[in-house]
């Protein structure tokens, strides 16, 4: 849906009949949407009627081609799509008119090793192609470069709390445009910001 600012009362039904858990918009405009049941991604531009498949659309698995509850999204400045395969507990970056997609975080099956993820969410890539991942189950946040066999620890990763060094079921990630990074810490109830993590 979007709603405008002029009216709060009269949003607009963008797309229906999804089961949508990420959205993205790129630089043209398009949204990206994550459907967890289709396992799929498609863009939309306004006024279409359905999108185009960019991401997975080859039923629930673990086949480069495929996703298995996609959540949070992130379109680049290529257009490559970078998607929390949650299920798969790995991040996939699908290139442009791409027909499967590359690992770029974890894959290594659901644990708390540095190179594993265990129900990746939320995610996003800064300037630098950095990947930071909300590792959800494994009460941390994760940052990947890609072609690492391993990811290193940026928050939490202390067990599970309420302390300022621990998070509790992380969910999303963002930057500001000062580099600050903010977690949604779910289990906690609160926004988490850690000042200056881009440098």
């Amino acid at each position: 849906m979007r709603w405008f600012l002029e009216s709060q009362t009269n949003p607009q039904i963008l797309i229906s009949n999804i089961a949508c858990n990420g959205v993205a918009i790129d630089k043209g405009g398009s949204i990206y949407v994550s459907d967890w049941m289709k396992s799929e991604v498609r863009p939309w531009k306004e006024g279409d009627t359905d999108g185009t498949l960019v991401a997975g659309g080859n039923g629930r698995g673990d086949l480069r081609n495929q996703l298995s509850i996609p959540y949070d999204l992130f379109v680049d400045e290529d257009y490559s799509v970078y998607v929390a395969d949650a299920m798969n507990h790995r991040a996939m970056k699908w290139k442009k008119d791409a027909k499967e997609g590359i690992i770029v975080a974890g894959g290594n099956g659901q644990g708390n090793a540095l190179g594993q993820l265990d129900y990746p969410s939320g995610l996003v890539v800064d300037n630098l192609g950095q990947i930071v991942i909300a590792d959800s189950s494994n009460d941390r946040v994760m940052q990947w470069f890609e072609g690492d066999t391993k990811g290193s620890i940026v928050v939490g990763g202390n067990g599970q709390g309420e302390e300022s060094n621990q998070l509790y079921y992380p969910t999303d990630v963002s930057f500001d445009v000062e580099g600050n990074l903010y977690v949604a810490d779910s289990g906690n109830h609160r926004i988490q910001k850690y000042e200056r993590y881009i440098e």
